[in-house]
């Protein structure tokens, strides 16, 4: 695919006030702190943990460690091509719907 000037030009970085883990199988998991006085509420009456634990697939869990501020979602891009091969397609719709979607939970944060 050829490279265009849009959105495979942008450069993700994770959002630092979260923290991650991955497991032996290569999981990817992303902490999501509950607090405010909302979530307060909501464990003290709805017994919510004080933390969230968001599941990456397999996909993303490749993506997530690449992310690092420096990389585009161009480059990404080939990477996942180059390890996930004719299951990444259609690769760069797939890579900005799940960017979006890191973006509206405010996981990634754009360097540019």
């Amino acid at each position: 695919m050829k490279k265009s000037a849009n959105y495979l030009d942008k450069v993700p970085a994770k959002n630092e006030k979260y923290t991650w883990t991955k497991d032996d199988k290569g999981i990817v998991t992303i902490e999501v702190p509950n607090k405010g006085v909302f979530h307060f509420l909501a464990q003290k009456l709805l017994k919510k943990p004080p933390v969230t634990y968001v599941h990456l697939d397999e996909f993303g869990s490749f993506v997530w460690p690449i992310i690092d501020g420096n990389t585009d979602i161009y480059v990404i891009g080939q990477r996942v091509e180059e390890e996930f091969k004719e299951k990444a397609q259609p690769l760069y719709e797939r890579l900005v719907q799940y960017f979006k979607i890191l973006e509206s939970y405010s996981f990634i944060v754009w360097k540019k």
